[in-house]
């Protein structure tokens, strides 16, 4: 569609053969004020495509192929002698890269936020962690794709005994980790005080690669490996809910 004031503008320039400043300030404002036009229009259509891309009814879609996560009968990870223990084969990170950070797990400092749901709060180091008593399992990691996959022997602390330490109280509900990619999530507080949920440091007795999560991991065994998230940055608790975390950012 034409702009009037455009093309007005264009005539009275093209008879007179010159074009005046006032003209010249205007016509370039009317194509301006065109192109976010055409710019909005084409938004709006891209909007409306979306919108059309949801079925209005339900309609059969293809399933994800996922792996299925063998447990013990009592919802619990079947643990492994530590002459199984073997590789984890494969890598996933949301980023493309292993983010660059501290990975010395001695040197480790974890944000903890208990929005008043404990009697401690601050920052978490490896000298907090290192009174705890130390724990190992040998364990399957299994994602719900086919890789990463491996049975590995993990060490670190109980969950549980990190929550008692800072003096999490019964209203306490709910957890949040962050990772240092932006990868985050949200879990109550009963599933991760299951005496097999770790915070760890050591992998096949040996501190454990940037690319599968230094310098602390999270393992929940009796759960896919998403949700053992890597290289925890931030531990926070409430009792009600958390506010909309940041995106995650797109792989690449």
């Amino acid at each position: 569609m034409k702009n009037p004031t455009t093309t007005n503008l264009v005539h009275n320039a093209s008879s007179s053969g010159r074009i005046s400043r006032r003209e010249s300030m205007q016509l370039s404002a009317a194509a301006l004020a065109g192109a976010s036009l055409a710019s909005l229009s084409a938004s709006e259509t891209a909007a409306q495509a979306g919108a059309q891309a949801t079925p209005e009814n339900l309609v059969e879609k293809p399933l994800r192929s996922i792996q299925k996560l063998p447990l013990n009968a009592d919802g619990s990870a079947p643990e492994y002698t530590p002459q199984e223990a073997g590789t984890i084969t494969g890598v996933l990170w949301r980023t493309k890269e292993t983010p660059q950070i501290e990975f010395d797990y001695r040197k480790m400092k974890v944000k903890v936020d208990a929005r008043g749901t404990a009697k401690l709060s601050g920052t978490l180091t490896f000298s907090d962690l290192e009174k705890l008593p130390r724990h190992s399992y040998v364990t399957l990691l299994q994602c719900g794709a086919p890789t990463p996959r491996g049975v590995v022997k993990w060490t670190g602390v109980r969950f549980s005994d990190f929550v008692k330490m800072v003096g999490a109280q019964s209203f306490a509900n709910y957890v949040r980790l962050i990772g240092s990619d932006g990868y985050n999530l949200d879990d109550d507080m009963t599933t991760l005080m299951h005496p097999q949920v770790l915070l760890t440091w050591l992998l096949n007795d040996q501190p454990i690669p940037p690319q599968h999560g230094s310098p602390l991991r999270l393992i929940v065994p009796f759960r896919y490996g998403a949700r053992s998230i890597k290289a925890i940055t931030d531990i926070e608790f409430t009792a009600t809910s958390f506010a909309p975390a940041k995106p995650w950012p797109t792989r690449a």
